[in-house]
């Protein structure tokens, strides 16, 4: 079983990276839930296909079901930096800058040398101290 459901998650990167996200998440979900009735998956994958399956659904603009997949992967391996920036993205996008400022650090804190997380960082403080300074 172990096998079938690694050679799930590589089908799933190969067709994440030809940009076949439909058939991609189709795989990533599967992979998720063999992953879950079997607990015999590495932490580090599984939270790679939370993370993939929510950077799908992070260009369909399916925001808040993008952020339960980053938080997912986030539980399932709180030392992926990754998933911590992109969901900080969203939480900016959506004007939370607390919640961005937040995830950002974080993945400053796993990765200091994170460069997009720095700048991320940088423009949520800007925009942030903007909204004050304009009385909102």
């Amino acid at each position: 079983m172990e096998e079938q459901t690694s050679q799930i998650l590589q089908h799933a990167n190969f067709e994440y990276k030809k940009q076949n996200y439909k058939e991609a998440e189709e795989l990533y979900t599967k992979f998720i839930s063999s992953c879950l009735q079997s607990r015999g998956c590495e932490a580090k994958d599984l939270a790679t296909a939370y993370n993939n399956r929510g950077q799908i659904k992070y260009l369909r603009v399916d925001f808040h079901e993008a952020v339960d997949d980053y938080s997912s992967a986030i539980q399932t391996d709180s030392r992926f930096e990754t998933p911590y920036y992109n969901r900080g993205l969203i939480h900016y996008r959506l004007g939370f800058f607390d919640d961005a400022k937040s995830d950002f650090q974080q993945a400053l804190k796993l990765n200091p040398n994170f460069e997009d997380a720095k700048v991320s960082l940088q423009q949520t403080l800007l925009d942030q101290q903007h909204r004050i300074d304009r009385g909102y």
